[in-house]
């Protein structure tokens, strides 16, 4: 189905663009909450009569969201966790975890950082400083970064780990460069072998050829 866009959408559109979207995503999602509506003459004229009005909205939501953007990736956001062995986590630190760590160190009120706009892969299951983009609104993202370290224990800490754990990264890149620097080498010299052993029957020809005249 063809709508206009009543708003910048992720992946989609801007404000005023006619998209097509399939049915379910239009009905269900875009139309419902006030993004877009259905392509037709009657509401291309009534979207240009409001388009300044929409305009002035999306950008005061906007600038709202790079405030509060800027708030989270400039915040020191730490989360206390329960480790075992080996320091692995005892369960995992979510998005909606550091969504609420977000909002307690910027000040933020917690239904203004979305979770869902966390760019979170996975949950995380190690201590570690982990940088998460946070998208809370079009064209607006910022990185903040999140610092999980054990109950009691100090940030410190964690720079150590971090610190071991970039030099055993360090170790196993040089590790496998070597590996490969060998197999280069290997490959290298069996090739040079290879020409040598093929000119020594040509070698051996002459020599037979001799035999023959002098056995005439």
């Amino acid at each position: 189905m063809k709508l206009i866009l009543r708003a910048d959408v992720d992946n989609l559109g801007a404000l005023g663009d006619i998209v097509t979207v399939k049915p379910g995503y239009g009905r269900n999602y875009l139309i419902p909450q006030g993004l877009a509506m259905p392509a037709s003459d009657a509401n291309l004229k009534v979207f240009e009569l409001e388009r300044r009005k929409l305009q002035a909205k999306m950008d005061s939501a906007k600038a709202e969201a790079q405030d509060i953007a800027t708030k989270a990736a400039g915040a020191d956001i730490i989360i206390e966790v329960r480790v075992g062995e080996n320091n692995r986590l005892y369960g995992s630190v979510t998005a909606n975890d550091i969504a609420t760590a977000i909002a307690k160190a910027a000040g933020i009120e917690d239904e203004k950082i979305d979770r869902r706009k966390l760019l979170l892969d996975e949950a995380i299951r190690a201590l570690g400083f982990y940088e998460i983009p946070f998208r809370p609104y079009p064209g607006v993202e910022e990185t903040v970064t999140v610092k999980v370290i054990r109950h009691g224990g100090t940030v410190e800490e964690v720079e150590e780990l971090e610190a071991q754990r970039r030099a055993e990264e360090a170790g196993e890149t040089l590790a496998a460069a070597g590996e490969e620097e060998a197999v280069a080498e290997e490959a290298t010299a069996e090739g040079e072998e290879a020409p040598a052993e093929a000119a020594a029957p040509e070698a051996a020809a002459p020599e037979a050829a001799e035999e023959s005249d002098e056995n005439a």
